[in-house]
């Protein structure tokens, strides 16, 4: 299946439920007209847009017809694709493997962090980039055991520790052994923490010194990822906004996009943060994470 095939089957709800009020809407007015663009503007709100995004969007629709006289479907969603590619106008993660590459996964419970570790894991051991998972969150018994069996699957090494051990420990390990295998990409999976218990924070920040401490000498690069969940919806902007203001991120991972008709909320967190997508989730299978294309996401949720 190619990439764009992926994206297109992934967003296949939110693309459809675009599609129909579209199209609903088109049938019904006859033109594109004032409130066509209200209906429109609610289409792209209840696909998780966002307020403030589907009023920019359908905004700008409105400048441009009053400025050109253009008013045909073509137009129109020319139109909305080029603010959305605008919008999302990314920035790929795409690290030089000549060093060791750090990449911390963050975020809540049940976003689906160790299954994301895993794929990222997957995705650049296919590529043969020399990789490694670290199970960083010693809370959960689950966590530990879930990414070890990911790692057997995928033959990606695991470095873990004991339930409830110190997670800065499991990093330490992690570095040590990375940087004596000439290993290019280690991903940490992480405890889910909110960002406003200040003992979970802390906790994270212990775990970056230790890396960068142990990463100096190499020449590591670390990433800090957040995974959000598409299903959430708005709640994926309070997150990375919350998130954001307390450590500095340089990527967000949506997962669960093929969940429901709700795909909008990457152009909602994107628009809110400014923060670039590196990944998205696109299905349940090992091979489902796939590196965010702004286009093919586009072109995967809107109509034709």
């Amino acid at each position: 299946m190619s990439l764009f095939d992926k994206f297109k089957e992934g967003l296949s709800k939110t693309r459809l439920a675009v599609t129909e009020g579209f199209n609903r809407v088109a049938a019904s007015l006859g033109v594109y007209d004032e409130d066509f663009l209200d209906e429109l503007e609610m289409i792209l709100i209840q696909a998780d847009a966002g307020v403030q995004v589907a009023t920019k969007l359908t905004d700008s629709i409105r400048e441009r017809v009053r400025r050109e006289g253009k008013v045909d479907r073509g137009y129109v969603l020319e139109t909305l694709k080029r603010d959305m590619l605008e919008i999302l106008e990314t920035k790929p993660f795409q690290p030089d493997f000549k060093q060791l590459n750090v990449v911390f996964v963050l975020g809540v419970n049940g976003t689906g962090k160790t299954t994301t570790a895993a794929k990222i894991a997957a995705l650049y051991q296919r590529q043969g980039i020399k990789t490694m998972l670290a199970a960083a969150d010693t809370f959960r018994a689950a966590a530990i055991e879930q990414l070890q069996t990911w790692g057997e699957r995928t033959n990606v090494p695991v470095i873990s520790n004991t339930l409830g051990s110190d997670p800065a420990a499991v990093v330490f390990d992690a570095m040590q052994s990375a940087k004596a295998r000439n290993v290019k990409l280690l991903i940490i999976d992480t405890a889910g923490r909110l960002h406003n218990k200040p003992n979970l924070m802390n906790e994270m920040e212990k775990m970056h010194r230790v890396a960068a401490r142990e990463g100096e000498e190499a020449g590591a690069v670390i990433h800090n990822f957040l995974v959000l969940d598409a299903t959430t919806g708005q709640n994926a902007v309070i997150q990375a906004r919350a998130f954001n203001e307390v450590t500095s991120l340089d990527g967000l991972i949506i997962t669960k996009l093929d969940g429901n008709a709700k795909g909008g909320i990457a152009l909602a967190v994107v628009d809110d943060t400014g923060i670039p997508l590196v990944y998205a989730g696109l299905g349940e299978g090992i091979d489902d994470l796939a590196p965010f294309d702004a286009e093919l996401f586009v072109d995967s949720l809107l109509p034709d």
